[in-house]
Formats: C-alpha cells, sequence, structure tokens
C-alpha cells in the first residue's frame, strides 16, 4: 500500500472536512473510518458564521445552503411560561460577521464533505479500526495488524479516542442530561410552526430546540433534561419516562412536541476537561478527540471544522513538507479557543437550566438584553478564533456569566 501525505483516522464531520481541506493543497489523504460505510447519526445541526464563512472558502456553501434553511431569527423563550426571553436577528448577524447562519440536517452536511473528499480524490477505506498509535514516525494500526504510516497523522477519532490516551490519562465527562432527537415532515406536525426561527425553550433542567431542514420539508426537534437517575448513579438513565417527567410542567408549545420525538434511541451528553497539548512529534489530535463540547453553544462540529481549516492553512502558508512547522502552529492556535468554547458551553448549560430565584433573575437579565447587542458573539462568530496572531484586535471576548466562563 502507497504511503500518503497524510493519514486522518475517522471519517465523521471533522476527519473528512480535515482530508477535503488538505487534498485541496495538492496533498494525497487516506482516511480510515472504522464503520462498514460512511455517515453521519442524529439529526439537525447549527452553523454559525465561524463555520460558513469556511464553507463559503472551500466552495461548498451554496450547496450547504440549498440542503438547508437560512432562518431569520433565533430566539430564546421560557419553556415553562412559553414568554420570549431574548433573540438574535439572524441577517443583521450575517451583515455583521459577512456569513449566514444555517441549519442543516447531520447527514447532509457530511455527505457534502464526503462528495467533496471523492471529488478530490481522497483516498477513503472503511472497516479500519485504529487500536493504537505511535508520533515517530506516525502510524496508526488497525486491530488486524496493519500499518498505515504518513508524515502526519491526524487523529479524529471521537469523543472516545485511542489517541487521545497519548496525551491525557482521562476520561469523557457526564452532564447527567440526555437528548432526545425527532424529525418530523412538516405536513405531519400538526400545529403551526414558525420555520423562519431557531427557537429554544430554556426550563428547570430542561430545554426544547426547533427548527427547519431540507429547505423546510422537515421539523427538527430537540429535547434535553437532566436525568434524575444519572444523578442517583444508576446505570440505566435517560428512559423514556424520565423524558416524559421532565417536560410535565413545560409550556403546550413544548408538550406538543414531545410525542414527535425518536424513543428507540437517546444520546447521554459527555464533555471531556480542556486539555493544553494536542501534538506529539507528527500524530495531532482533532476535533472531539480533543475538544468535545456540551451542546448549548452548537460548536461541537464547527470547532473540528475550524482545526481542519486552521492546519491547512498554516501548511498553506509554511509549505506542505514543513509538517512541523504546521503543527507547532496549529498547536499554538486552537487549545486556548477551545478550551474556552468547552467551558462557556458547561456555563451557558446552567443558564439555561435554572429555577426558583435563578431562573426569574436570568429571565430579567435576558429580556433586558438588546437585539443588536453581539457582546456574547463577537469572540465565538468573529476571524479572531482561526488565527489570532494575525487578526486585529476588533472583537474583545466578552464573558457569559459571573466571570470569564471559559
Amino acid at each position: 500500500m502507497d504511503t500518503p501525505d497524510v493519514l486522518v483516522v475517522g471519517g465523521g464531520i471533522g476527519g473528512l472536512s480535515t482530508a477535503f481541506a488538505l487534498s485541496r493543497l495538492g496533498l494525497r489523504v487516506r482516511v480510515l473510518e472504522q464503520a462498514k460505510e460512511f455517515g453521519e447519526v442524529g439529526a439537525g445541526i447549527q452553523l454559525a458564521p465561524n463555520c460558513t464563512r469556511i464553507l463559503d472558502a472551500y466552495g461548498l456553501l451554496d450547496t450547504a445552503k440549498a440542503r438547508g434553511v437560512v432562518p431569520d431569527r433565533m430566539v430564546m423563550r421560557d419553556a415553562v411560561d412559553g414568554r420570549d426571553l431574548t433573540a438574535l436577528d439572524l441577517r443583521d448577524l450575517e451583515r455583521r460577521y459577512g456569513f449566514p447562519y444555517l441549519v442543516i440536517h447531520r447527514s447532509d452536511l457530511h455527505r457534502l464533505f464526503l462528495d467533496a473528499c471523492r471529488d478530490a480524490g481522497v483516498e477513503l477505506l472503511t472497516e479500519q479500526r485504529i487500536v493504537s498509535y505511535t508520533h515517530d514516525p506516525a502510524t496508526a494500526v488497525t486491530d488486524d495488524g496493519t500499518v498505515h504510516t504518513a508524515p502526519v497523522v491526524i487523529a479524529a477519532d471521537g469523543l472516545h479516542s485511542v489517541a487521545r490516551t497519548h496525551f491525557a490519562d482521562d476520561q469523557p465527562v457526564s452532564s447527567a442530561y440526555v437528548a432526545y432527537r425527532g424529525t418530523v415532515p412538516i405536513a405531519e406536525v400538526g400545529r403551526p410552526v414558525d420555520l423562519s426561527e431557531v427557537v429554544v425553550y430554556v426550563g428547570p433542567r430542561c430545554h426544547f430546540v426547533h427548527y427547519g431542514l431540507r429547505g423546510g420539508d422537515l421539523l427538527n426537534q430537540v429535547a434535553v433534561f437532566e436525568s434524575p437517575k444519572a444523578v442517583a448513579g444508576l446505570e440505566d438513565w435517560g428512559t423514556p419516562d424520565e423524558l416524559d417527567t421532565a417536560f410535565a410542567a413545560t409550556c403546550d408549545e413544548v408538550q406538543a412536541g414531545i410525542p414527535r420525538m425518536w424513543r428507540d434511541k437517546w444520546w447521554r451528553m459527555f464533555d471531556r476537561n480542556p486539555i493544553p497539548t494536542w501534538v506529539d512529534g507528527r500524530l495531532a489530535l482533532l476535533g472531539d478527540a480533543t475538544h468535545p463540547p456540551l451542546q448549548y453553544l452548537a460548536q461541537g462540529a464547527i470547532m473540528a471544522i475550524e482545526d481542519g481549516w486552521v492546519l491547512a492553512e498554516h501548511a498553506k502558508r509554511l509549505g506542505t513538507g514543513d509538517w512541523d512547522g504546521a503543527l507547532a502552529a496549529y498547536q499554538a492556535v486552537r487549545p486556548e479557543h477551545c478550551r474556552r468554547v468547552v467551558l462557556t458551553a458547561r456555563a451557558w448549560g446552567n443558564l439555561w437550566h435554572l429555577d426558583g430565584v435563578e431562573r426569574e433573575q436570568r429571565n430579567a437579565l435576558l429580556r433586558a438584553r438588546a437585539t443588536d447587542d453581539y457582546a456574547f458573539t463577537d469572540w465565538l462568530y468573529g476571524p479572531t478564533a482561526l488565527f489570532p496572531e494575525d487578526e486585529p484586535a476588533m472583537f474583545e471576548p466578552v464573558p457569559l456569566v459571573n466571570g470569564d466562563a471559559g
């Protein structure tokens, strides 16, 4: 088997987007995926301007927009009384940052990158379960003993990353929250839904999200709640009976969506504590292997796409033969930003799920926010997260709650 210029382990959104980014430099890229075929599970995904600017640079934004929905507004409501708390004008957001806010089915985004990789000549191998890595030389070894070697190995092998063991002796951190998802043909929803909005209802220890997909043909719904069984340390947690109980006191709009959730599968919500080192010799971590966040900032897949973009841009600037320089630049740029996202997502989740007097205080603060106040998004959606050493200090990071949360 020929030796590629780059080996990427993991065929999810992060791995494929990185493979495509590097292939655009004329590099021969091989992707190893452990499943029998390339695919993505889940339902909707939100792509903020810090991601759509990259899709635009890749020449993929128009296709993504055609497969998704470009909403006009994001609104946060109280899940108990249904009242508006705060909103973002997403068309104004686009004017501020230069690129749109887009919602799309995860499988459609994954297919977009898969097709782009195929068109670019990326070598795509399935049923490749990696059990070990080395950093010098850079290798990835499969469970049948096959050794894949390349000048650089990028491990985009997810939350339960094997490669991460080279960098940290840790485990995923359970939030005790669980997500149920469901997509419904809009004709079958049975209630009026404004698909120009992305809506999140925040409630005590729960929240509910809905927005349109596939040009408005589908309604995507997500119900997230804290599991009492998980808090009690029980193994069988996040079950459908807990779902129903968690949303029993919510408003009519939320309760109307709960029966439409898929009840045969659910997603327990984990993240990991940030780690400062992502590169060991010619082995580098990427995406959820190094910075899996909770979902509250909708940045998980975006951070992985950003990782690949940054690595490819440094490789282009320094020359594709200088992997030591490119990896050093990648290590210098990405960990601090992603650390802040992971920790801020935790704090934002706490804010969403307040109860009692704290809920009332949160609601009052959110209602007082001006619609055109972008203090909470400039640090995240602006261009400085990609190349902070090059960009002017046009956006000053602002803490979300109670000091700098990340």
